[in-house]
């Protein structure tokens, strides 16, 4: 019982400062109203303690919105875009690199003869040329494929109040989805005729390393032991010498051209892979999305009927 007195009593006092602080502040405004007449129609607004303050992240419209605009952010699009820029940012740059390296180790070793190799020499550069316009596309299709993805997954949440999406948008939605179709195609296609140089100068490095090998290091046999890259195709039968025995071909396995070129090439058809699955990512994003636009269209048109 004693306690409950005590914290009886307290509470008694706490109220009675709290009506005398109160009554003060009150004699002080009518003390004010009386010594200056016309401040009587002014409000007066109590201030809000630090408490009482609440940080703009805590309100629940900030809150609501935040949640809104991160529901909003197409993530397999976002990462399919940055996949894509990766990959197409390796294949374009290390492939135009390589190929210009190839042109020098052919021209120094295999091919001196300069008719020999013109007409490779004319698809090299005209290959350089390319990579300008795919790096040059893809920058920009990526950015427009994000886009999408922006527009057709705010409409598919709903995130902007009433559905609302028009045949226009399902045209271009589908417009986009057979586009990516067609580049996902092309680029496995590209993904497998960049492992072609990796394919032809992983044979040149091996046979070099047979040439190091200690069974067959300072033996007759390393003079018979050669690489023709006629056989590839790259240059015609009659290139001179167009084949590379021993020595001179360990030679040409220890130069900065030849390492610089096979470990390029080797990152160039990583790019062009990296490629091929963003174009996948985006395959699924971009028919899902679609698919669904289609359905609540449908599903819209049969609520107003």
């Amino acid at each position: 019982m004693k306690p409950a007195m005590e914290t009886a009593a307290e509470e008694n006092t706490e109220q009675s400062q709290e009506r005398k602080v109160n009554s003060r502040a009150e004699m002080e405004i009518g003390r004010y109203h009386w010594m200056y007449p016309g401040s009587k129609n002014h409000q007066y607004r109590p201030v809000p303690t630090l408490g009482d303050r609440a940080g703009p992240l805590s309100s629940p419209g900030c809150f609501e919105c935040c949640i809104k605009c991160l529901g909003g952010v197409p993530y397999a699009s976002l990462v399919a875009t940055i996949l894509c820029f990766s990959g197409v940012a390796l294949f374009c740059g290390c492939g135009h690199v390589a190929l210009a390296g190839t042109v020098a180790i052919l021209e120094q070793h295999f091919s001196t003869n300069t008719s020999d190799h013109a007409l490779l020499s004319e698809v090299i550069q005209l290959m350089q040329y390319v990579i300008y316009g795919i790096a040059s596309f893809f920058f920009l299709y990526g950015i427009i494929l994000l886009a999408e993805g922006f527009y057709t997954t705010s409409a598919v949440k709903e995130l902007h109040g009433e559905f609302k999406t028009t045949a226009c948008g399902r045209c271009i939605s589908g417009m986009f989805v057979f586009l990516t179709y067609v580049l996902g195609v092309a680029w496995l296609g590209v993904f497998g005729f960049s492992a072609v140089p990796v394919f032809m100068f992983y044979n040149i490095w091996s046979t070099c390393e047979v040439i190091k090998s200690p069974q067959t290091n300072g033996t007759s046999g390393v003079e018979q032991i050669c690489v023709d890259v006629r056989q590839y195709g790259i240059i015609p039968w009659n290139a001179f010498p167009g084949k590379i025995c021993g020595s001179a071909l360990e030679n040409i396995c220890n130069t900065n051209e030849f390492y610089m070129s096979y470990h390029l090439f080797i990152v160039a058809c990583a790019g062009a892979g990296a490629t091929v699955i963003a174009l996948l990512i985006y395959m699924m994003a971009t028919t899902y999305n679609y698919a669904v636009l289609k359905f609540k269209s449908r599903e819209d048109c049969c609520t107003k009927f």
